[in-house]
């Protein structure tokens, strides 16, 4: 099982690095692809800075707590996926529900469980009271 969510772990880092990579050098496909219309240079700017730079710290924090087996890099990573799946709920709620979120909501769900789950495997067990 611990391989089997190390290797989760590794899909995901590969995908937020993607993204990341996607978001800082070509971030007016990224956004077309994402429904969002950027707005000149401030606008790539910020899709640069916000969200490439998100993904690829995501994507960092991810390998540092594989490499050095520190479970808080990736309490931190499934925290940050945490709030924006609820940033979708929220945006579900509001501003009603659009088919083609479902399908990143549920990776997200996917991702935090997956690395808590590790979290869990990686620290070590209190012992019993007694």
């Amino acid at each position: 099982m611990n391989r089997i969510l190390q290797g989760l772990v590794g899909l995901f880092t590969l995908i937020f690095l993607g993204l990341g990579v996607r978001w800082m050098f070509m971030p007016f496909a990224a956004a077309a692809e994402s429904g969002l219309e950027l707005a000149g240079t401030l606008g790539s700017n910020t899709a640069r800075g916000d969200l490439g730079g998100m993904f690829i710290a995501a994507a960092v924090m991810l390998v540092l707590g594989l490499v050095r087996r520190e479970p808080a890099w990736l309490r931190a990573v499934a925290l940050l996926t945490g709030c924006i799946a609820t940033g979708r709920v929220i945006g579900m709620l509001v501003d009603g529900f659009a088919s083609s979120s479902a399908v990143p909501f549920v990776v997200e769900l996917v991702m935090v469980v997956s690395l808590l789950a590790l979290v869990r495997t990686m620290e070590p067990e209190s012992p019993a009271p007694g």
